[in-house]
């Protein structure tokens, strides 16, 4: 009755404490889902076109000296980029991996450079002997003839022959440096298609529409010149994706996607025949946030096959195969 409803107790006070706090702690649950924000994945078809990738990379190759090692970039819609330099770092590094300040190398061959030239007549211009000639037609230095070789496609195996080089000691300052190693680093843009990077020992030239590696034969000094690497960091982006880089190094943060499934791993064989493979999966990314703001990144998984290159042809799979992944399910 009404009457007993009016009638204060112990339980009745007690069943009214626990419902607000129930009723308290359900609103407060549904309050806190209410401001979440949760991740809603999708996946769409990249109709873009032209459009440009940066490659953002940090490798160290401990056994392969900075004059050597060469990079070319190739892709299917026949652009060739070769003997790349422009917007990276060759920093050369003793048996330690540890930096070689090269300066005052480089002020000393400089010197040479310029007390030869001074030596030279007036309207002197250096023999290419056979080599395709640059514009002004002239092979003035030792680097000038190889260049040449390597325009006719020839192979630049004998400098000691070629007067340039005989007066430049390129040959020994060649053989000092040919223990040493190298860390290259620095950005490449590619074009957003199908291709690879292909770093090799020497510059490479085209002959009868093939790419042909120099392979260094003048280096005659006994060293292992392995291909073993360290990969410090390799990513890619965006062109003009700096505006908002801070927007997508957050949501990458919050997503555990701060490392790409490249960086900080390497390989080593002591075999300077090994090569080493990796095939990368490259999916476009874009993080819209609920404030409207958008932000593109990449995100790749990547195959990595090891090779040596003097093993039977029959036994010619690879001996080691590892995958690595990085993305949002």
């Amino acid at each position: 009755t009404m009457e007993d409803v009016k009638i204060k107790t112990r339980t009745g006070a007690l069943l009214t404490m626990l419902s607000a706090a129930i009723i308290c702690t359900f609103t407060l649950v549904e309050f806190m889902d209410y401001r979440r924000v949760y991740v809603d994945t999708s996946v769409l078809v990249d109709r873009s076109r032209g459009e440009r990738l940066s490659v953002s990379m940090n490798i160290t190759f401990p056994q392969v000296p900075c004059f050597l090692l060469n990079l070319d970039v190739m892709d299917i819609s026949g652009e060739h980029q070769e003997h790349l330099d422009h917007e990276l770092v060759k920093t050369r590094l003793n048996n330690q991996m540890e930096r070689i300040d090269d300066g005052k190398v480089n002020q000393q061959l400089k010197g040479e450079l310029d007390r030869l030239a001074a030596q030279r007549a007036d309207g002197y211009c250096g023999s290419c002997y056979g080599g395709l000639p640059p514009d002004s037609g002239c092979c003035q230095s030792c680097e000038d003839v190889r260049q040449a070789y390597l325009n006719r496609g020839w192979s630049f195996s004998n400098p000691d022959a070629i007067e340039q080089c005989v007066a430049e000691h390129w040959t020994e300052r060649v053989h000092e440096m040919s223990t040493e190693g190298c860390n290259l680093a620095g950005r490449v843009t590619v074009n957003k298609v199908i291709g690879n990077f292909h770093f090799s020992p020497g510059r490479s030239y085209l002959q009868n529409h093939f790419n042909i590696q120099e392979l260094v034969p003048y280096l005659k000094d006994g060293n292992v010149h392995s291909f073993g690497h360290i990969i410090h960091k390799f990513e890619f982006e965006n062109e003009g994706q700096k505006h908002n880089k801070h927007l997508t190094e957050e949501m990458k943060r919050r997503l555990g996607l701060v490392f790409s499934p490249l960086d900080t791993t390497g390989s080593f064989n002591p075999t300077h025949t090994y090569m080493y493979q990796y095939f990368l999966k490259v999916v476009g990314t874009q993080y819209h946030f609920i404030d409207g703001q958008a932000s593109r990144s990449h995100q790749f998984s990547v195959t990595n096959y090891e090779r040596d290159l003097t093993a039977n042809e029959k036994n010619n799979s690879p001996v080691q195969t590892t995958h690595g992944i990085m993305g949002i399910p």
